[in-house]
């Protein structure tokens, strides 16, 4: 659980180093490329980047220990550490509400970490490795056809796919049982690891650029979440301490729901920009919100 933790920090630090970085890249011209080029020269965006790094060492460290519910619990409570973070570093003001919404993500997280048990010794049925690769083929259909999706809710089923993409990366880390060579190439969980890895990507980034980052990460937390934790419970074996499901549940659904609450730091916030003389203070609004 304590890997878990660190994953959410490191991932959660992540965003807002590298919103930081590309923020300062962004006074330059050029497009998309360029824009890249300059961020990857910043420390902030390269100890960004070795923080996600860092954080999916944890992640697969956390798997490997813990059930699969607990992990994608801590990990979506990677928002809660956005938000205390860009609170610091980038001054954003939070509400009461949202920092309730941290204390609800710790009280969730403190509940599972007390409920939880080690992950379960199953190994799943001998298809699971293919459905997970089934799945990953479906999120890189959906990222790749996501301006074809109905505009209306196109942000939330691309922040699903993404979600669900994660989730595979979730559930195969625990189906490799073997690290050689000749195992590694025969086993469909290997490529679903890779290909839902990299589709989730693309699905999160689609819906970033083409809807609500809000609606988009509530629906990559439902995602990579609830579909995972009921894999690891139904075919691999995870289950809780003796007496304490209930605790277990009502941690999750309280860690799960403190995310969604936070999902506007799905991307980190960006400074308003200065007010226009010709407007009055009254009419501005925090990017973001």
């Amino acid at each position: 659980m304590v890997c878990a933790l660190g994953a959410a920090v490191c991932f959660g630090t992540a965003t807002v180093l590298q919103a930081m970085a590309a923020r300062a890249a962004g006074t330059g011209g050029g497009g998309e490329a360029a824009l890249f080029l300059r961020a990857v020269r910043q420390w902030r965006y390269l100890a960004g980047l070795a923080l996600d790094g860092l954080g999916f060492l944890f992640q697969v460290a956390a798997l490997r220990s813990v059930p699969i519910y607990a992990v994608g619990a801590a990990l979506a409570s990677s928002l809660a550490v956005t938000a205390v973070v860009a609170a610091r570093l980038l001054r954003v003001r939070l509400s009461g509400s949202e920092w309730g919404a941290v204390a609800v993500v710790c009280a969730g997280l403190a509940m599972l970490g007390v409920a939880s048990g080690t992950e379960g010794d199953r190994s799943g049925p001998a298809w699971l490795g293919y459905a997970m690769l089934t799945v990953a083929v479906a999120v890189l259909l959906i990222g790749l056809g996501g301006g074809l999706l109905p505009e209306r809710a196109r942000a939330l089923l691309l922040g699903l796919g993404a979600g669900f993409g994660f989730g595979v990366v979730e559930v195969a880390v625990r189906l490799i049982d073997s690290l050689a060579p000749s195992d590694l190439v025969a086993d469909p969980a290997v490529y679903a690891l890779l290909l839902g890895g990299g589709a989730a990507f693309l699905s999160l980034t689609s819906a970033l650029q083409r809807g609500s980052v809000t609606t988009a990460t509530a629906g990559l937390v439902i995602g990579e979440t609830i579909g995972p934790a009921l894999v690891g419970v139904v075919w691999l074996g995870d289950r809780t301490r003796e007496g304490l499901a209930w605790l277990a549940v009502l941690g999750f659904l309280v860690g799960v729901a403190g995310a969604l609450a936070l999902a506007r730091f799905g991307e980190a916030p960006q400074e308003p920009a200065p007010a226009d003389p010709g407007i009055s203070p009254g009419s501005s609004r925090r990017t973001g919100a």
